[in-house]
């Protein structure tokens, strides 16, 4: 059969809103699933004590670098796939799947490594209290060498999310997440027979739950995603110049996403210099916070393969409605969040067990950093036409900016005043500088892309 006489995938020609919808509904179900999973697994951890909590706080920076170069390089791969199937260039889809699945197996062997020899290392650089040491080291070591799951997961679901298969990817996750919240109490309490794990118990679910995802997505992607053909030549034998495209989308992504995990460490140590309790309150709140970003990161995804495709099939008006409808959308969410959070600070620490102290700490942070909610709903629709129209350098340039040369310094300046209220609005002061970059990098967009199709 000819390449060009498959039908017009839905991404062309569906109406725009409702594509959306349909694209971008099931990803935020399923972005919400895992928020819940992240809380909920953070609320089982504390209920250990406030240390194993600490402690899983002081292993996510190197966890979210395992997402970073997973979900990076499937940012690569969804942007070059999606674009090739608008414009009805199916061989090179097959090539981008295929390539990409041969770079998650290589990416997958750098954290065996890490998580053999690095994990306890990490930990020690950023406490001294030896309880602290063990309950991460032993979290971080499971996460990282079993991490074969999370980048299998993130493969295959971007694979699905690339031909607008958002519904598939969407029970994926939300299997696995259930599954991490089901093992969660029966591995780290020791129900139903099983062994009490503790704070490894919590990482054994996580890992079980990302294999379950990753096996599944697998036969959603050889069963049902039949605009992308599997071949274990194309796997074995890398097309070079598909490696290149995926990552000149890719690495940029992986490093935007890589600068979170370094923000995320060194406002560990930052705030530990206070106290371990203000390093569990800023644990607490990244769980929280990704109750109201997830949703909205599950726009962008949905966003992402409309815009790349619609470009592909030079159909502006359909790009420009998209968006616009998408800010809308991302905005109104993130008011929602703010409000919760400045309404209800103290109801969402006790989830957490949080003591007195904690909540001290706890409130008035909640309530300041929940501030920039809307401006970074904004930032974040802005830029998903970025990575869609293989301009994710711009995006790069703003999350460098944002959280390594706004937001560290200004929390670091902060903090020497000895007032750790203050230290919570380097995040608004940051974000303001993002929607700035943002909006000006997207004229740039319009200007020399939009404009000329």
């Amino acid at each position: 059969m000819s390449e060009t006489v498959q039908t017009e995938n839905k991404m062309g020609v569906m109406p725009v809103k409702k594509l959306i919808v349909t694209m971008s509904l099931p990803m935020m179900i399923s972005m919400l699933v895992q928020a819940l999973y992240n809380i909920v697994d953070s609320i089982f951890v504390s209920q250990i004590n406030e240390n194993a909590l600490t402690a899983v706080t002081l292993a996510f920076p190197m966890q979210m670098l395992v997402i970073s170069f997973g979900g990076g390089t499937g940012v690569g791969i969804n942007a070059l796939l999606s674009k090739a199937l608008g414009e009805k260039r199916f061989n090179r889809a097959d090539k981008a799947a295929n390539t990409g699945i041969f770079l998650t197996a290589i990416h997958y062997v750098g954290f065996l490594m890490l998580g053999l020899f690095a994990a306890g290392p990490f930990i020690r650089t950023q406490t001294t209290v030896p309880e602290i040491i063990a309950y991460g080291t032993s979290y971080l070591s499971i996460v990282l060498v079993l991490s074969f799951g999370a980048f299998t997961q993130m493969l295959f679901e971007r694979l699905l999310q690339s031909t607008g298969k958002t519904f598939q990817s969407m029970i994926t996750q939300i299997t696995g997440a259930v599954i991490n919240i089901i093992l969660d109490p029966i591995l780290i309490f020791g129900l139903f027979g099983m062994p009490k794990l503790g704070v490894s118990g919590a990482a054994y679910a996580t890992v079980f739950g990302q294999m379950t995802a990753g096996i599944l997505a697998i036969i959603f992607n050889i069963r049902i995603n039949k605009e992308i053909h599997f071949s274990p030549k194309l796997i074995f034998h890398p097309d070079k110049w598909t490696m290149g495209r995926i990552y000149a989308v890719g690495v940029p992504s992986i490093l935007m996403m890589s600068i979170g995990s370094v923000m995320t460490y060194l406002m560990n140590r930052i705030l530990i210099v206070f106290s371990t309790t203000a390093t569990a309150v800023f644990g607490v709140y990244f769980k929280l916070q990704s109750f109201f970003f997830m949703p909205v990161f599950g726009l962008n995804n949905g966003l992402i393969p409309v815009l790349a495709y619609n470009y592909g099939a030079k159909k502006k008006e359909r790009i420009q409605e998209a968006l616009r409808f998408s800010i809308m959308l991302a905005f109104c969410i993130m008011v929602v969040g703010m409000t919760v959070f400045l309404l209800i600070p103290d109801r969402l620490l006790d989830l957490f067990s949080a003591s007195d102290a904690m909540k001290g700490i706890g409130i008035p942070a909640l309530r300041t950093i929940a501030i920039h909610f809307p401006i970074a709903g904004i930032s974040i629709a802005l830029g998903s036409t970025f990575q869609a129209f293989s301009k994710s350098i711009y995006a790069l340039v703003i999350s460098v900016s944002r959280q390594l040369v706004v937001l560290i310094p200004a929390a670091y300046l902060l903090s020497l005043t000895g007032m750790l209220n203050l230290v919570w609005w380097a995040f608004p002061i940051a974000e303001v500088v993002s929607l700035m970059l943002s909006i000006y990098f997207y004229s740039r967009i319009k200007k020399g892309i939009l404009e000329k199709l």
